[in-house]
C-alpha cells in the first residue's frame, strides 16, 4: 500500500517542484513504484517529466471536478517505475470549481483508494498557496515534505504554515505528520545561509534532513529538456545532492 507524501509550502520559489520531481525520479531509478501528482496550476512537474500541459486532454483536474477514474489519466514517465498524474491549463479553475462539489476537501483522497495498492509511493506537487487543491493534498495524505530556502524570508511564513498544518489535523487528517525539512538552494552568502540552516535545525531537530541542496545551473537546465537530474546530469553536484536526499529519505522509511 502506498505511502502518500505532499511537498509542500506557501511559498513559491523554494524548489519545492525540484524536490519532489528529482525525489520521485531517485526513488523510481532505486527500485520502487511511484506516482508523482501534479496539484500545482502551474504544471511544473508535469513539463519537468516532459510533457506539454497545454496539449495534455487528461489531466488531475479531470479526477476531482468530472469525477473520472483516476487510472484513466494517469501517464508513464521516461523512467520505467514512474508515473504521473498530470496537470493542464483546466487546473487553473479548479480553485473556483471545488468549492462547489460535495465533501469538496475529500475528493482526491476518495481517488487515490483505486491506485493505493500498485505504488510505493505516491507524491503529490501541492500548489504554493492553502487553497482548497492543498487542503485536498493533507487530507489524502500520510506525511509533508516542506522544502525551505536557506534565506530568511523563508522562515517567515513557517508559523503560518505550521498553524494550518494542525488546524487540518485537528479537523481533517488526524494521522497527518511532517515527514521531514530539506534546505534547498543553498549557497551564496555561506555566512548568512549557514545562519538560517542553524535555525532551521533548532524549529525542525530530527526532522530536518541532513543532506542539503545546493544551488546547482544543470538543476535549473533539466526541467526545460524535460527530463530530471537523474537523465539529464546524473553526475553533476546538484544531482548527487538529490540522490543523497533521496537515499536519506528511504532509510527512514
Amino acid at each position: 500500500m502506498a505511502k502518500v507524501i505532499s511537498f509542500t509550502n506557501k511559498k513559491g520559489g523554494v524548489g519545492k517542484t525540484t524536490t519532489v520531481v528529482n525525489m520521485a525520479a531517485y526513488c523510481a531509478s532505486f527500485g520502487k513504484r511511484v506516482l508523482l501528482i501534479d496539484l500545482d496550476s502551474q504544471g511544473n512537474a508535469t513539463t519537468g517529466l516532459g510533457f506539454s500541459k497545454s496539449s495534455l486532454k487528461k489531466s488531475v483536474y479531470n479526477v476531482l471536478i468530472d469525477d473520472e477514474k483516476i487510472t484513466s489519466n494517469i501517464l508513464p514517465t521516461e523512467l520505467p517505475l514512474l508515473d504521473i498524474l498530470p496537470a493542464n491549463v483546466d487546473l487553473s479553475g479548479a480553485e473556483v470549481d471545488l468549492v462547489y462539489k460535495r465533501n469538496r476537501d475529500k475528493i482526491l483522497k476518495t481517488a487515490l483508494e483505486e491506485v493505493k495498492g500498485r505504488y510505493d509511493y505516491i507524491f503529490i506537487d501541492c500548489p504554493p498557496s492553502l487553497g482548497l487543491l492543498t487542503i485536498n493534498a493533507w487530507v489524502a495524505s500520510d506525511s509533508l515534505i516542506i522544502p525551505l530556502q536557506s534565506e530568511y524570508y523563508a522562515l517567515e511564513g513557517v508559523s503560518q504554515l505550521m498553524n494550518t498544518i494542525s488546524m487540518v489535523k485537528q479537523h481533517l487528517n488526524p494521522n497527518l505528520q511532517i515527514e521531514g525539512v530539506v534546505i534547498t538552494m543553498y549557497g551564496g552568502r555561506a555566512t548568512v545561509s549557514r545562519q538560517i540552516a542553524a535555525e532551521i535545525k533548532k524549529f525542525f531537530k530530527d526532522k530536518l534532513y541532513e543532506i542539503i541542496i545546493p544551488r546547482n545551473v544543470r538543476l535549473s537546465e533539466a526541467p526545460s529538456h524535460g527530463k530530471p537530474i537523474v537523465l539529464y546530469d546524473p553526475k553533476c553536484m546538484g544531482a548527487r545532492a538529490y540522490k543523497a536526499l533521496t537515499e536519506e529519505f528511504l532509510s527512514r522509511q
